[in-house]
Protein backbone atom coordinates (compact mmCIF):
# COMPACT_ATOMS: atom_id res chain seq x y z
CA UNK A 1 0.00 0.00 0.00
CA UNK A 2 1.12 3.78 -0.67
CA UNK A 3 1.44 5.91 1.99
CA UNK A 4 -1.26 8.28 2.50
CA UNK A 5 -3.32 7.24 -0.06
CA UNK A 6 -7.60 6.27 0.78
CA UNK A 7 -7.05 2.79 -0.04
CA UNK A 8 -9.00 1.49 3.12
CA UNK A 9 -7.33 -0.24 5.79
CA UNK A 10 -8.13 -3.65 7.11
CA UNK A 11 -10.23 -1.72 10.03
CA UNK A 12 -13.09 -3.37 9.94
CA UNK A 13 -11.92 -6.34 12.13
CA UNK A 14 -11.61 -3.92 14.41
CA UNK A 15 -14.88 -2.66 16.42
CA UNK A 16 -12.85 -0.64 19.23
CA UNK A 17 -12.37 2.74 18.05
CA UNK A 18 -9.11 2.75 19.59
CA UNK A 19 -7.91 0.10 18.04
CA UNK A 20 -9.00 1.60 14.65
CA UNK A 21 -6.88 4.55 15.51
CA UNK A 22 -4.24 2.63 16.50
CA UNK A 23 -4.06 0.96 13.18
CA UNK A 24 -4.28 3.91 11.33
CA UNK A 25 -1.42 6.01 13.49
CA UNK A 26 0.44 2.75 13.11
CA UNK A 27 0.03 2.57 9.28
CA UNK A 28 0.49 6.94 8.34
CA UNK A 29 1.82 8.97 10.89
CA UNK A 30 4.95 8.87 9.96
CA UNK A 31 3.96 9.59 6.28
CA UNK A 32 2.24 12.51 8.13
CA UNK A 33 5.05 13.82 10.27
CA UNK A 34 7.01 14.37 7.19
CA UNK A 35 4.33 16.12 5.54
CA UNK A 36 4.25 18.68 8.82
CA UNK A 37 7.46 18.35 8.75
CA UNK A 38 8.10 19.99 5.20
CA UNK A 39 5.43 22.26 6.01
CA UNK A 40 6.51 23.56 9.16
CA UNK A 41 10.30 22.82 9.27
CA UNK A 42 10.21 22.29 12.50
CA UNK A 43 10.41 18.10 13.98
CA UNK A 44 8.59 19.26 17.41
CA UNK A 45 5.85 21.47 15.93
CA UNK A 46 4.92 19.07 13.41
CA UNK A 47 5.05 15.78 15.80
CA UNK A 48 2.50 18.23 17.90
CA UNK A 49 0.11 18.77 14.84
CA UNK A 50 0.07 15.02 14.16
CA UNK A 51 -0.98 14.05 17.73
CA UNK A 52 -3.30 16.65 17.66
CA UNK A 53 -4.98 15.26 14.30
CA UNK A 54 -5.17 11.93 15.68
CA UNK A 55 -6.55 12.75 19.30
CA UNK A 56 -9.03 15.02 17.07
CA UNK A 57 -9.93 11.86 15.01
CA UNK A 58 -10.10 9.75 18.10
CA UNK A 59 -12.67 12.18 19.94
CA UNK A 60 -14.50 12.71 16.60
CA UNK A 61 -14.61 8.77 15.99
CA UNK A 62 -18.18 8.29 16.49
CA UNK A 63 -19.44 11.12 14.58
CA UNK A 64 -17.57 10.11 11.38
CA UNK A 65 -20.02 9.23 8.56
CA UNK A 66 -17.97 7.06 6.68
CA UNK A 67 -14.72 5.54 8.87
CA UNK A 68 -12.78 4.89 5.67
CA UNK A 69 -12.34 8.37 5.17
CA UNK A 70 -10.29 8.53 8.73
CA UNK A 71 -7.19 9.19 6.62
CA UNK A 72 -8.55 12.12 4.90
CA UNK A 73 -9.90 13.56 7.75
CA UNK A 74 -6.50 13.22 9.64
CA UNK A 75 -4.69 14.34 6.60
CA UNK A 76 -6.79 17.80 6.64
CA UNK A 77 -6.45 17.65 10.27
CA UNK A 78 -2.55 17.50 9.90
CA UNK A 79 -2.83 20.56 6.61
CA UNK A 80 -5.35 22.65 9.41
CA UNK A 81 -2.99 22.28 12.25
CA UNK A 82 0.24 23.52 9.86
CA UNK A 83 -1.63 26.43 8.78
CA UNK A 84 -2.72 27.40 12.63
CA UNK A 85 0.97 27.50 13.79
CA UNK A 86 2.28 29.06 10.42
CA UNK A 87 -0.63 31.53 10.89
CA UNK A 88 0.44 32.28 14.44
CA UNK A 89 4.26 32.98 13.87
CA UNK A 90 3.95 34.82 10.91
CA UNK A 91 1.41 37.03 13.45
CA UNK A 92 3.76 37.02 16.45
CA UNK A 93 6.33 37.83 13.73
CA UNK A 94 8.64 34.41 14.89
CA UNK A 95 8.23 32.94 11.78
CA UNK A 96 11.71 30.87 11.62
CA UNK A 97 12.88 27.98 9.38
CA UNK A 98 14.79 25.54 11.81
CA UNK A 99 15.84 22.31 10.53
CA UNK A 100 14.98 19.41 13.00
CA UNK A 101 17.38 17.70 15.23
CA UNK A 102 19.49 15.68 13.00
CA UNK A 103 20.63 13.12 15.38
CA UNK A 104 16.73 11.51 15.59
CA UNK A 105 16.08 8.62 12.73
CA UNK A 106 12.56 10.64 11.40
CA UNK A 107 14.69 13.33 10.77
CA UNK A 108 17.60 11.61 8.99
CA UNK A 109 14.82 10.18 6.77
CA UNK A 110 12.76 13.30 6.35
CA UNK A 111 16.21 15.75 6.03
CA UNK A 112 18.84 13.93 4.60
CA UNK A 113 21.61 16.09 3.15
CA UNK A 114 21.22 16.16 -0.19
CA UNK A 115 17.31 17.43 0.25
CA UNK A 116 17.86 20.62 2.65
CA UNK A 117 18.56 23.25 0.31
CA UNK A 118 15.42 21.73 -2.19
CA UNK A 119 13.49 21.82 1.41
CA UNK A 120 14.35 25.20 2.38
CA UNK A 121 13.09 26.26 -1.09
CA UNK A 122 9.78 24.59 -0.80
CA UNK A 123 9.20 26.22 2.46
CA UNK A 124 9.59 29.38 0.89
CA UNK A 125 6.88 28.93 -1.31
CA UNK A 126 3.39 30.65 -0.68
CA UNK A 127 1.28 28.28 0.87
CA UNK A 128 -0.82 26.81 -1.60
CA UNK A 129 2.31 25.94 -3.81
CA UNK A 130 4.12 24.63 -0.95
CA UNK A 131 0.91 22.16 0.09
CA UNK A 132 0.57 21.13 -3.82
CA UNK A 133 4.04 20.19 -4.46
CA UNK A 134 4.56 18.59 -0.74
CA UNK A 135 1.53 16.78 -1.59
CA UNK A 136 2.04 15.92 -5.27
CA UNK A 137 5.74 15.02 -5.29
CA UNK A 138 7.21 14.28 -1.96
CA UNK A 139 4.22 12.18 -0.58
CA UNK A 140 3.39 10.69 -4.48
CA UNK A 141 -0.60 11.87 -4.79
CA UNK A 142 -2.35 12.09 -7.87
CA UNK A 143 -3.55 15.44 -9.02
CA UNK A 144 -6.91 14.14 -7.89
CA UNK A 145 -6.08 13.30 -4.91
CA UNK A 146 -4.47 16.81 -4.18
CA UNK A 147 -7.09 18.58 -5.31
CA UNK A 148 -9.35 16.21 -3.20
CA UNK A 149 -6.81 16.98 0.41
CA UNK A 150 -7.04 20.76 -0.20
CA UNK A 151 -10.25 21.38 -1.46
CA UNK A 152 -9.62 22.76 -4.82
CA UNK A 153 -9.88 22.11 -8.47
CA UNK A 154 -7.70 19.99 -10.15
CA UNK A 155 -6.39 23.07 -12.61
CA UNK A 156 -5.71 24.60 -9.43
CA UNK A 157 -3.51 21.76 -8.22
CA UNK A 158 -1.69 21.67 -11.83
CA UNK A 159 -1.25 25.40 -11.32
CA UNK A 160 -0.08 25.96 -8.37
CA UNK A 161 2.43 22.74 -8.70
CA UNK A 162 3.78 23.81 -11.93
CA UNK A 163 4.26 27.50 -10.83
CA UNK A 164 5.87 25.60 -7.64
CA UNK A 165 8.61 23.83 -9.05
CA UNK A 166 9.24 26.67 -11.22
CA UNK A 167 9.97 29.24 -8.35
CA UNK A 168 11.87 26.22 -6.84
CA UNK A 169 13.70 25.89 -9.88
CA UNK A 170 14.51 29.44 -9.90
CA UNK A 171 15.55 29.76 -5.84
CA UNK A 172 18.25 26.73 -6.65
CA UNK A 173 20.06 28.17 -9.56
CA UNK A 174 20.29 31.64 -7.65
CA UNK A 175 17.65 33.77 -9.77
CA UNK A 176 15.51 34.93 -7.12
Amino acid sequence: MKPLTNVPLPLAAAADPADQVTALYQAHALGLLRLAVIMLGERQAAEDAVQDAFLGLFRRWDSLHDPERALAYVRSSVFNGCRTVLRKRAKNRQFVLVDPDVESAEARVVLGEEHREVLAALRRLPDRQREAVALRYCLDMSVDDVARAMGVTEGTVKSATSRGIAAITRMLKGDS
